[in-house]
């Protein structure tokens, strides 16, 4: 190996270097990248919380009232239609309001 053939190999090496010096100091410094990340963790981690407690606050208490006041009112159509059809008896509810308000209040009775 001459002497000229150990200057190209340098030279070589040296443009590389220089190509990867320019692609590193156009990416992010760590440390901004770090505090960065961090904060889209916590914000990210603060979000699955907020949706984890709309979920429990849905099937732990709104559901179970939605379904039973749906339920109670279900069953009175249904025994209603049924007492027409066995007896030829009319059934007619004279207040709506009071017959909703009764519904409601004996969904929230056990409650």
């Amino acid at each position: 190996m001459s002497l000229f053939d150990s200057f190209s190999v340098h030279l070589v090496e040296s443009a590389d270097q220089a190509e990867d010096s320019d692609e590193l100091d156009s990416l992010p410094s760590p440390s901004d990248t770090d505090s960065d990340d961090r904060d889209e963790s916590d914000a990210e981690r603060e979000w699955r919380e907020s949706l984890q407690q709309l979920e429990l606050l849905l099937t732990m208490v709104l559901v179970p009232y939605v379904g039973k006041y749906f339920g109670r009112k279900f069953a009175y159509w249904g025994w209603a239609k049924y007492m027409e059809w066995k007896y030829p008896v009319d059934v007619v509810i004279t207040s709506k309001g009071a017959f909703k308000g009764a519904g409601a209040i004996e969904a929230l009775a056990s409650l």
